[in-house]
């Protein structure tokens, strides 16, 4: 989707990194992630190293001329010299007990150089400087030897141990560097930490050449498009940018087919006569794919299952706030959560996942700095759960997946391609829930949802894509109360269920048990209650803003969360999340993240509802009504987070890669597949279809 005439890439001409370099050797596509895009994710292995050389990379970079200008020089190269060689702490001369005229050793740590006939920049660890031992010609050019640090082992080879390629390149460079300064430098040294050995390597013209080579290829790559990822490559497993690259997954997804696999026989128009609400099935290509071959799309469904490289589910926590006038600051490494100037409680900054604050509290400005240094991100909602916006650090600084974006968001053939997919999954979702959870599924709803979501692949524009969610969003919900198993009815009050006979003796001794269950929402009025209306699991319709009964209060809050959630994975993927394909722009609507939760509302938000409404985790007098609305207590608020964040955190299937993940990071993975099919590296966005 980009090309090198409209994207900002990065000036060719300007100095690489020797370290870029080396992991352009190593895979270059990691080299195009952190060059180019700007990305960089830490993991163990880049922690413990970057530790490691912040002991080597201690010296304050001061490195003796390549030629003395006078021989007073280097007759003091032992003591105080003229170039401050003498003076700098960090440079290290060894001692020796042998004569003078023997070569003497200088150290010289943390060194930055640059080539401008390579076009490279270097930092080198440590430089070891020789003297020469011909006291004679005291203008003779020092002999260095760059040392470079590793934390790992070399490669083993038949003649022992091997530098690997990529530290060959980054060695290779220094020598060439140092070269270019005038310095005689013949062979660079490795010093693998794992082993405690030095390999050295020496600089051949074969070696010359083929950084050359690299070299030109790393600026070629720096162009575009994207280098495809390794193929089963053992580097995959320790690289930190694994959950980006996504490698196996984006391999398996490249040729995808172009329709997705519905599992079902087909639908004949004879049996369902729906015509009138959907439209008639049209039997034509997708955007502009062409159609695949049965061969081709078996190959796809054939191919190697990718392998788990990421974690199932992240071990980091959320923090909500949903007490009216809290306040939370910043101790040490510490959130301090204050209440009327008492801390009532303490997390560690280190172990949250995110910040969601309710209603009326305030944060300090260290603690928001911090937040964003370490891309924790802040949402703020209304104290009746209404999504406001988030606040967030600059962890993703490129731009490449938002042109890709804004291209396909402004090709309304293109848009609507990803839109129908969107609610293709959506539909399917909703009719599987009410398969596996009404209490006998009417087979009507089910086989229109069915034809709904084969007609939303073949709809010919967002409006018709509208009505088709529409009317499979109507069909759903009349018989979402069949989901609803809540004892609240008169059979189950006479077997005693506890939760029922507990609400019976909070109403007054006036009012009938068995006639206030029964009575809808709507039919209820003011003096239902003292003071309070009573509130029933009773479900009719979808209603919203505010919402008017307790199922909608339950549902609104949770596609208010579910919204936040995809906010923060588009934003983790480099998206706008204000500008949609399905949704389409309005002012201060995130119609992306809209868009990414049309397929996880049944399989997240609708579900934790179903849960905590039928394992009683939130029973009817866990609500309160506001005017028309109706809203969860604090309790009940609490409860409901609880319910949510376990919901996100269960770890299932994935319906395409067949590893577990949690859903919180499925969202995450719908992301990237989003940003990959816009940017080309894989055929079409792939929906998020449970089993």
């Amino acid at each position: 989707m980009l090309s090198s005439d409209t994207a900002p890439f990065p000036d060719p001409q300007e100095p690489l990194p020797a370290r870029m370099l080396n992991e352009f050797v190593y895979c270059p596509r990691l080299f195009y992630y952190e060059h180019v895009e700007g990305v960089f994710i830490h993991n163990a292995d880049t922690r413990r190293g970057a530790a490691f050389h912040k002991r080597v990379d201690s010296g304050k970079g001061e490195l003796p001329a390549a030629k003395p200008a006078e021989a007073a020089d280097a007759s003091e190269i032992g003591g105080v010299s003229a170039s401050g060689l003498g003076t700098n702490p960090q440079s290290e001369i060894a001692t020796s007990s042998a004569p003078q005229t023997e070569a003497e050793t200088i150290h010289s740590r943390s060194v930055s150089l640059s080539s401008d006939r390579l076009g490279v920049t270097a930092k080198m660890d440590l430089i070891e400087v020789r003297t020469g031992n011909d006291p004679s010609n005291l203008l003779s050019p020092f002999s260095v030897t760059p040392v470079d640090y590793k934390i790992g082992a070399p490669r083993e080879g038949e003649n022992g141990p091997e530098i690997w390629d990529a530290d060959r390149m980054q060695l290779g460079l220094q020598c060439l560097i140092l070269r270019d300064h005038g310095y005689t430098c013949n062979e660079g040294i490795i010093y693998y930490r794992a082993t405690k050995q030095r390999v050295g390597l020496p600089l051949t013209p074969e070696l010359e050449r083929w950084i050359d080579t690299q070299i030109a290829a790393a600026r070629r790559a720096m162009m575009g498009p994207i280098p495809p990822p390794l193929v089963d490559s053992p580097k995959c497993a320790r690289c930190s940018l694994v959950t980006i690259c996504l490698p196996d997954e984006t391999q398996l997804l490249h040729h995808a087919p172009d329709h997705p696999d519905d599992e079902e026989p087909d639908t004949t128009q004879d049996t369902f006569p729906f015509d009138r609400e959907f439209g008639a099935v049209r039997e034509r290509p997708l955007r502009n794919h062409t159609v695949k071959s049965p061969s081709s799309a078996g190959t796809a469904l054939a191919a190697k299952p990718p392998r788990r490289l990421i974690a199932a589910r992240d071990d980091k926590r959320p923090l909500y706030i949903a007490t009216a006038g809290v306040a939370l600051g910043k101790k040490s490494e510490l959130v301090q959560v204050k209440h009327k100037g008492e801390v009532t409680a303490e997390i560690r900054i280190s172990d949250l996942s995110h910040v969601a604050v309710f209603g009326a509290a305030t944060l300090s400005t260290a603690l928001l700095q911090t937040l964003c240094e370490k891309d924790i991100p802040v949402s703020y909602f209304s104290s009746g759960g209404f999504f406001y916006g988030l606040t967030r650090g600059q962890s993703l600084k490129n731009v490449f997946t938002r042109i890709s974006q804004f291209e396909v968001a402004g090709n309304s053939v293109d848009s609507l391609h990803i839109a129908r997919l969107m609610v293709h999954g959506k539909i399917r979702n909703q009719r599987t829930l009410l398969m596996r959870n009404h209490v006998s599924p009417p087979p009507l709803a089910v086989a229109r949802l069915r034809h709904a979501n084969r007609a939303a692949l073949e709809a010919e524009s967002i409006e018709e894509l509208l009505g088709i969610e529409g009317a499979a969003a109507l069909v759903y919900f009349e018989n979402f109360s069949g989901m609803i198993k809540a004892a609240d009815d008169r059979d189950e009050l006479l077997v005693g269920d506890q939760n029922a006979q507990m609400l019976a003796s909070q109403l007054p001794g006036d009012v009938s048990i068995t006639s206030e269950i029964t009575v809808r929402p709507s039919e209820k009025r003011n003096d239902d209650a003292r003071g309070q209306r009573f509130f029933t699991f009773d479900f009719t319709r979808r209603n919203r803003r505010p919402p008017r009964d307790a199922v909608n209060a339950l549902l609104s809050l949770g596609y208010s969360m579910l919204a936040r959630d995809c906010t923060v994975a588009a934003h983790a993927v480099g998206f706008d999340p204000y500008v949609g394909f399905y949704h389409q722009p309005r002012f201060g609507r995130p119609a992306l993240a809209l868009d990414l939760m049309e397929e996880f509302r049944p399989l997240i938000a609708d579900s934790v509802a179903l849960t905590v409404i039928n394992t009683k985790i939130i029973s009817p007098s866990d609500f309160v009504r506001a005017g028309d609305a109706v809203n969860l207590s604090a309790a009940g608020r609490k409860r409901f987070f609880n319910a949510y964040e376990q919901r996100m955190n269960t770890t299932i299937v994935h319906p395409v890669f067949d590893y577990q993940v949690s859903y919180r990071r499925a969202l995450e993975l719908q992301a990237r597949l989003l940003a990959k099919s816009l940017t080309g590296e894989i055929e079409q966005y792939v929906p998020f279809v449970t089993r």
